[in-house]
């Protein structure tokens, strides 16, 4: 298996080399693995704050519901229209009543 398989694609050997020689000479080979701990550390803990991130957005929140809130708005409506129709009175018969009053004085004389 060749070392260009399993490296990400944007390094090469020769560059994975350097960086290994320079990580030598300027933390030295007692701290290399210190540095490596470190970084591992690091790399896993953006790691699970992405997964955290990603979860919570892909998570569909329950108490939101835009269907729902619009249906119990619209019924809410629909309640308040119905009471207001009903609370009217019935034009028929005050027109009746009206009249009523009007000719009956003409009636009786």
């Amino acid at each position: 298996m060749s070392f260009s398989v399993v490296l990400p694609a944007f390094i090469s050997f020769e560059e994975l080399t350097v960086i290994l020689i320079l990580s030598v000479i300027i933390f030295g080979p007692k701290k290399i693995p210190e540095v490596a701990r470190g970084l591992g550390e690091g790399l896993r803990a953006m790691k699970k704050a992405t997964d955290d991130i990603k979860r919570e957005i892909m998570t569909p929140m329950d108490d939101i519901n835009p269907v729902k809130d619009i249906q119990e708005t619209i019924q809410k409506s629909k309640d308040e229209i119905t009471e207001s129709v009903t609370a009217l009175p019935d034009p028929k018969k005050e027109i009746e009543e009206t009249l009523d009053d009007v000719i009956g004085p003409i009636k009786r004389n």
